[in-house]
């Protein structure tokens, strides 16, 4: 049908295996997500199918895209995402696909999102570095971070130096998880382990990567 799919995480639980094993899953919200628009390499120069997750207010939308939604005679989303085709299923613009339509259980999956903000952060936090001995003549220096450059040359901080600021709020994947369980009466899928973000945030969930190019890898021999 699709490579992925837009959701929305729900928060974390625990399951347990047939064999006794208790593995932590996050529970994600997965569609239904509705068809907006089929693209194709005559007309976009790329194939996909864009769709939509949620509902929003159509005060809340712009005009352009309330034009896209209508034309497609879907509801206003939240958020819109594009995925590759898989299969041969048909695909039509204002079509619903859940969960159960994508994934089973089972699949590899790559989950990606904003991971949660965390502030102003300085280098230990943010970076992992040692800090400073707290003996031996140290004043008042345990946890900077050292020197961050040379007067003479390079005579600047040279770019991507690792120092306090932001941390989290950025983008982040979460590769190769296992799903766990397909809950198509609630639109949801449990998933093995944590992925990035709070409870309430959206998430992209797609086919792995890896396990694509394993397949492929292994149809070539």
């Amino acid at each position: 049908m699709l490579s992925g799919l837009i959701g929305r995480k729900l928060g974390m639980t625990q399951v347990t295996e047939s064999t006794g094993i208790v593995r932590a899953a996050t529970v994600i919200q997965l569609g239904p997500c509705a068809v907006t628009q089929i693209k194709t390499a005559a007309t976009d120069g790329y194939d996909a199918v864009q769709v939509s997750f949620g509902r929003r207010r159509i005060s809340r939308v712009s005009g352009p895209l309330r034009g896209h939604y209508a034309k497609a005679e879907v509801a206003p989303g939240v958020k819109l995402g594009e995925f590759a085709r898989r299969g041969e299923g048909e695909i039509k613009p204002g079509q619903n696909i859940a969960a159960a339509d994508v994934f089973k259980a089972g699949d590899r999956v790559d989950v990606s999102g904003s991971s949660k903000g965390r502030g102003y952060a300085g280098v230990i936090r943010r970076h992992h570095f040692a800090g400073f001995p707290g003996s031996r003549g140290t004043h008042e220096y345990f946890r900077h971070g050292g020197s961050i450059g040379n007067r003479s040359y390079p005579g600047r901080v040279r770019k991507g130096m690792r120092m306090a600021g932001q941390l989290g709020n950025e983008g982040a994947t979460v590769l190769n998880l296992r799903v766990l369980e397909i809950l198509p009466d609630d639109n949801a899928i449990l998933v093995s382990g944590a992925v990035p973000g709070a409870d309430g945030a959206m998430v992209v969930v797609c086919h792995s990567a890896k396990e694509r190019v394993r397949q492929a890898e292994a149809a070539n021999g």
